[in-house]
């Protein structure tokens, strides 16, 4: 302290600065000790592709209207020697308990909504997600994610990329293989500045993609903004989530066409495959009539059901709600989900209709005020006719 008196008035400040310094950590020190985000977490996921035969409209009956089928929804639903009917053979995601892929996880009754989509994968930001994917089907399948981070081997799709073959393996993998795909989730993974605290992202099969998709192998990722999930990934901010994936899938250009033709119509030798009709069963000119063959094979379904038969929404008066809203598919693939009774906050707008275009994905939030069961469908008017409708419930 004597050396710090005698010196002049500014030597007396570098010297106090320094010694200081001794005492406490730079901010440099800082940022390389513990400035860096903490490391997330690894969630695994076992998620095997499985043939099925899936049903579009399960209770059998028009639940929008709780009545039989009639007029345009009876012929898209109607079983004949020359219809398939409401069942169809599909491929899809499904989630399993380990890698024995011997017991099925069991999907929460919360999530019965999620319909044909492959298990919800969740991540914060920060995390990493692996996939553990088995082939159970009889053609090549994959897993391509939107949005995340992955390297080459975990792209999910095989192409002239200059990879040396390495993307080969996960870009198709072979029935009965198993391919592990490891998908990282940077911040540019996760929520922008005007995003809610989580949004929707894709994953499908893009082996044969137009085939892959059709088939059903398609699924969801939601990513939670660093330090806003639960341990389960939930986010903290939300009271209900409901994904739907608005999507007319075309069983013409699905790899199981023939095998559904064989065991779904009663007369497979006289069935026609080109056959094709403009007009509806109201006699009006419709571009896809539900008349011919090729007609009622393109089903339009919310979460792959048809007629309201997607299992209720439900929530309560004043519950924070987030929607995840995606599509993906051929060039009719343009919805316009609208809910009746409630309205939802779009990138700070409100509004009752959003926009989707094949392959986007929109996240939005309600804050439900209006008790009562209410239509929530495509409002392009074929669509609709075509059974894209399913119904929510808002509880007092």
């Amino acid at each position: 302290m004597r050396l710090l008196r005698s010196c002049p008035l500014f030597s007396r400040i570098i010297l106090l600065l320094a010694i200081c310094g001794l005492c406490v950590p730079s901010f440099a020190a800082q940022q390389d000790n513990g400035g860096a985000p903490p490391k997330g977490k690894t969630r695994t996921y076992y998620v095997a592709a499985d043939e099925l035969d899936w049903d579009y409209a399960p209770s059998g009956i028009d639940q929008m209207m709780n009545m039989p089928f009639e007029s345009i929804a009876k012929s898209y639903m109607e079983h004949g020697p020359h219809r398939i009917g409401h069942i169809y053979k599909k491929a899809i995601y499904r989630e399993y308990t380990d890698a024995t892929f011997s017991v099925l996880k069991p999907r929460p009754p919360e999530w019965e909504h999620a319909g044909i989509l492959g298990p919800i994968l969740r991540a914060e930001v920060g995390d990493t997600i692996q996939i553990i994917f088995k082939n159970n089907g009889t053609h090549p399948y994959s897993m391509h994610p939107h949005g995340v981070f992955y390297e080459k081997e975990s792209e999910g799709t095989a192409y002239n990329d200059g990879s040396s073959g390495r993307s080969e393996i996960g870009g198709r993998v072979a029935p009965g293989q198993t391919h592990t795909y490891t998908w990282e989730v940077p911040e540019r993974a996760g929520p922008g500045p005007r995003d809610p605290d989580s949004i929707v992202w894709l994953y499908h099969s893009h082996a044969s993609e137009m085939a892959d998709v059709n088939s059903g192998l398609i699924g969801a990722i939601i990513v939670t903004r660093r330090g806003m999930a639960l341990p389960d990934g939930r986010p903290k901010d939300v009271d209900k989530e409901f994904v739907a994936l608005y999507m007319i899938f075309d069983e013409n250009l699905s790899w199981f066409l023939n095998d559904n033709i064989q065991k779904h119509t009663d007369d497979p030798a006289g069935t026609k495959k080109d056959e094709a009709s403009p007009i509806d069963a109201e006699g009006r000119f419709n571009f896809v009539g539900p008349t011919g063959f090729t007609g009622v094979n393109l089903r339009f379904t919310i979460n792959g059901m048809q007629y309201a038969n997607l299992p209720m929404m439900t929530m309560k008066v004043g519950d924070h709600v987030r929607w995840y809203l995606v599509t993906i598919g051929f060039g009719f693939n343009f919805h316009t989900p609208h809910w009746h009774g409630n309205v939802v906050l779009d990138d700070g707008k409100r509004t009752d209709v959003i926009a989707l275009s094949p392959a986007q994905m929109v996240t939005v939030d309600m804050i439900p005020d209006d008790p009562g069961i209410w239509l929530f469908h495509c409002h392009v008017s074929d669509h609709m006719d075509g059974g894209m409708v399913a119904r929510y419930q808002v509880m007092k």
